[in-house]
Parts: structure tokens; C-alpha cells; sequence
């Protein structure tokens, strides 16, 4: 039997809907459809903030999935998960004459349950992607922005410092899709316990230098602090717990092909922390035969490669067309449980002249797990003699998990997007035993 959601936001989520549909004669006015805020212009005060040089951000994304067939466990079910986010962007040129300064403050709360966790993937190993990507890193409030910027040379060198997460800036990718293979910066989603995405904060440093108006480079020294990821540590400032720092390397070419926008980045990342083999032990033997400690490495490092390109585009509105996109990460085979991840996808922009600025998306994704991860599972299971996949002692031997995800984004209002999607996932979480799942998911993304 189908369990519906129980989340104590469900109900902001039908308003949110229902108000979209409220007709309004004023883009300042609430739940007027061509405002940027379902709040409105708070009666005028918020323009002239932002006049002044106060931005303030307040956002809220909802996701449901509910697993119609196949997945680990056959019990259907329906989970939602949210997320809220306050923030403020401050320039300080105009509050303060500081030249070309910025300040953000960024809090963000996550909620809610999600129904990859059981119902689609062999809780024993769990799984890699997730089909509610704004689920994670503990359901709490954290402190995920708190940054100032300043640019030098007429914009030429922008400096970067304070609390965010590398994802902002290296390995940037879009988050319209709701499967997590598709969203956000996808190192971070395989790399994990040292890379840490929105909505974890670390202390950092990032430096760009742009070298043509198409053309950047830029390095980052990011704090690796497992304890960041604690649920209790969202407001964490100090840096007991470091174990060493992430330092991202990146280039990005955003050129403009016939007329339309592009954007290419290559980028490398070395961990100077110690990292555990995945397989073997001091002495070069596998651990599980051994039964000593896993041999230990003095750093951990990967690259990437994404692109993104509009290829069409209607005369009469540029911003109406198709286009292309790819990603993929290779990693550290001694330490890191997936060694390499690509996707691939297209995304079409007003598909209909009636709705022209609703869009359709569709991707793909392969993650493929380290031969000599898969080998410790196999030398695991052989150790303390169990070969039954259904024996609960047995540790699943992961693979290769592919990914598939199909969506149509509503642009209900200038405030509001509602994406249904199906999401089809071969082999959740890599393990050959557990059945191809078919998903459904609705994600809302709204600013108040």
C-alpha cells in the first residue's frame, strides 16, 4: 500500500502551488505571477533595499519521490524532503564605499525523509546517487554562507574568503533535475567525505583571475574537517577536527558558439590529508584476509571535465532552445570507492510558444566502483564464510549503477518552477541483485 508523505511543510508546499494561481494587476503585489518573490515587493521596502545594496534571499525546494516498481524493498511508498534558505547579499560599495566588496550570509534548514534510503537501495551498502537530492548532510539548520569578496585590477582579480563549499565555485553545475547524478557539483558527490557540497561550509579561500572576458582560472584552499558534516556542528566556527586541506585547481572557457553560450571547465583536486586504502593493508595484502588496519595514504586527488552549450535557438528569443550537457570525474583507485563517473544530457528551454519559459530535460548517468573496492566486498564475504545475498551478515558486492531521469518544469510564476520527473535507476547502488527502480518525483523550487 502506498504510504503518502507526513512533513510538518507539506501544507506550505500546496499554498506555495495554490497561490501561483491567484491572479494579481501588480508585480509588487503577493503571488503576482511576473514578481521575482510570491511575497512581493513588501509594499516597496524590498526594492529600495536592494536599492541601498541589501539583497535579501529567501528560498524554499520541496521534493517528493515515491517508488512505483522494483527497488530494494517492493513496499511502495511516498517520502518528501525540503529545504529552506535565508539569506542576504550586502554590497558594501554601496553600504559602506568599500570598491567592488561584496558580503554573503547564507542559513539553511533541511527537513523531511528520503525514499532512496530503503526502499530503492540494499541499506547495507547504501547507494550512490539519491532520487531527493536536497536530502542529506543531516536534516538541521547550518550556517552555509558567510563570505566576503572583493575585486582588484577593474575586476581582473576576484578574491574570495570565509565559509562556503567548493561546489559554489569549482565543478559548478546546475541543480534543475531532481535525481542527485544530475544536480550540483557531482565531485563532491563521490568524493564526499573531503569535498563537501551546499549546504556544509568549511573555511576557505578561493582566487580567480580572469583572463579575458571568455577565459578564468582560479585555486581554492578548502579546510577538510570531517566534523563539518556533524548535524551538530551546522554552526561550527572553529577549526578543531581539521585533518588538512582541499586544493582545487580550475579553468573556465565560456565562449559564445554562433551566438550562443557556452561554458567548459577542467579542474583538478588534491587532498593532503591521509586517506585509507580501500583494499589493502601496511604490508600490501588484502585487509580482510590480513585482518590488520587498512594501509594508509598521504593524499587523495581527481580531476574533472564538464561542459555545458546552447546548440538552437529561436530568432525572435534567444533564450528559447536547446541545449547539451556533460560531466564527468575520475579518482584516486587506492582510495576512493568510485574511481570514475560520466552523464550526459540535453535540456530544451520554451518548448511551446504558449509556455515559453516551461523547459523539458532529460539525462543520463553511469558510476562506475573501484576493482579493488568490489574485490574487499568479495574477500569480506569469502572471510567470514557467507555467499547468500539474502543472509543479513553478507556484504553486497557493488558494481556499476546507471541513472536515468526525464522531467517538465511548469514556470508557473516568475517565483515558482513545479518539476514532475520519472527516474529510472539500473542496479541502485551497484548491486546486480537489487531490481531496476522506477521513481516518481515532484520538485518545487520557490522564492518568497
Amino acid at each position: 500500500m502506498l504510504q503518502l508523505p507526513t512533513t510538518r511543510y507539506s501544507g506550505l508546499a500546496l499554498a506555495t502551488l495554490l497561490g501561483a494561481l491567484s491572479p494579481t494587476t501588480s508585480a509588487s503585489e503577493m503571488f503576482a505571477k511576473d514578481s521575482k518573490w510570491m511575497l512581493g515587493d513588501w509594499g516597496g521596502t524590498r526594492s529600495e533595499l536592494l536599492e541601498k545594496g541589501y539583497d535579501f534571499t529567501l528560498g524554499y525546494t520541496g521534493e517528493m519521490g515515491s517508488n512505483l516498481h522494483g527497488g530494494y524493498s517492493h513496499d511502495r511508498a511516498a517520502r518528501y524532503s525540503d529545504q529552506f534558505t535565508f539569506g542576504v547579499n550586502m554590497d558594501l560599495q554601496k553600504i559602506l564605499g568599500w570598491h567592488d566588496t561584496e558580503v554573503q550570509l547564507t542559513i539553511t534548514e533541511r527537513h523531511g525523509n528520503n525514499i532512496s534510503n530503503d526502499r530503492i537501495n540494499d541499506p547495507r551498502v547504501g547507494g550512490f546517487t539519491s532520487a531527493q537530492e536536497v536530502w542529506g548532510r543531516g536534516q538541521t539548520w547550518r550556517l552555509t554562507q558567510m563570505w566576503v569578496k572583493q575585486k582588484y585590477f577593474d575586476g581582473a582579480l576576484d578574491v574570495k574568503f570565509g565559509r562556503f563549499g567548493e561546489g559554489e565555485d569549482f565543478n559548478s553545475f546546475p541543480c534543475d533535475f531532481q535525481n542527485l547524478a544530475f544536480c550540483g557539483s557531482q565531485v563532491g558527490n563521490w568524493v564526499g567525505g573531503i569535498w563537501y557540497n551546499w549546504p556544509v561550509s568549511q573555511w576557505a579561500l578561493r582566487v580567480r583571475y580572469n583572463l579575458n572576458d571568455a577565459l578564468y582560472a582560479q585555486v581554492g584552499v578548502f579546510e577538510q574537517n570531517p566534523s563539518n558534516l556533524e548535524s551538530g556542528n551546522g554552526f561550527k566556527l572553529s577549526g578543531s577536527g581539521t585533518k588538512g586541506a582541499v586544493m582545487p585547481i580550475e579553468l573556465v572557457w565560456s565562449p559564445r558558439v554562433n551566438g550562443l553560450k557556452g561554458e567548459y571547465r577542467a579542474g583538478y583536486y588534491y587532498s593532503n590529508a591521509k586517506a585509507q586504502d580501500v583494499l589493502k593493508d601496511s604490508n600490501g595484502t588484502p585487509a580482510a584476509i590480513s585482518g590488520a588496519a587498512y594501509r594508509s595514504s598521504s593524499s587523495k586527488h581527481g580531476l574533472w571535465l564538464g561542459a555545458q552549450q546552447q546548440v538552437t535557438a529561436l530568432a525572435s528569443d534567444q533564450s528559447r532552445g536547446l541545449s547539451l550537457f556533460a560531466n564527468a570525474t575520475m579518482h584516486d583507485k587506492k582510495t576512493n570507492a568510485i574511481d570514475n563517473y560520466v552523464q550526459a544530457g540535453v535540456v530544451y528551454k520554451g518548448p511551446f510558444d504558449a509556455r515559453a519559459k516551461d523547459d523539458i530535460g532529460f539525462a543520463l548517468a553511469r558510476v562506475h566502483v573501484n576493482p579493488g573496492y568490489r574485490k574487499n566486498a568479495r574477500l569480506s564475504n569469502q572471510v567470514n564464510g557467507l555467499d547468500d545475498y539474502d543472509n543479513p551478515g553478507v556484504l553486497p558486492v557493488q558494481d556499476t549503477e546507471y541513472s536515468a531521469e526525464l522531467y517538465y518544469g511548469i514556470h508557473l510564476a516568475d517565483w515558482l518552477t513545479v518539476r514532475p520527473n520519472l527516474q529510472y535507476i539500473r542496479h541502485p547502488g551497484g548491486v546486480s541483485r537489487v531490481d531496476d527502480a522506477l521513481i516518481g518525483g515532484l520538485k518545487i523550487q520557490s522564492s518568497f
